[in-house]
């Protein structure tokens, strides 16, 4: 290109403005679409799972299987109520832990023996 081309391109007129009202309606209505569906994908099942383990929890009695956070199975020996909120769990034969309630992981399904969490699966 030579020199008075590019003199003649920068007189051209700038170009018209575009307008983004409309466009800007359409993102803001995708934006408002992939929060939605992020909320109904993992939001809210997390947290009904959540309500879920926190009713199973405050209904623990002497003799429910449960997992900690850290990993240990153990049976239910004693539930303390009140301020402290914690049980002694028993974890093998004349061991027993103390913990805080909100140490428990899962509920151990008794029928299916697996956490309640997840769904039994079927043997043909």
């Amino acid at each position: 290109m030579n020199l008075t081309t590019l003199l003649f391109l920068a007189d051209a007129a700038p170009a018209k403005p575009v307008d983004t009202g409309l466009q800007g309606m359409q993102m803001f209505v995708w934006m408002a679409f992939a929060f939605a569906l992020i909320y109904f994908v993992s939001i809210r099942p997390q947290s009904l799972k959540q309500k879920e383990l926190q009713k199973r929890i405050a209904s623990l009695k002497t003799g429910d299987k449960v997992v900690t956070t850290g990993g240990i199975y153990g049976i239910v020996a004693n539930v303390k109520d009140g301020a402290s909120a914690t049980l002694t769990l028993k974890i093998a034969d004349n061991v027993k832990i103390e913990i805080d309630k909100t140490a428990i992981a899962s509920v151990v399904n008794p029928d299916a023996g697996k956490p309640a969490s997840q769904p039994a699966v079927a043997k043909a």
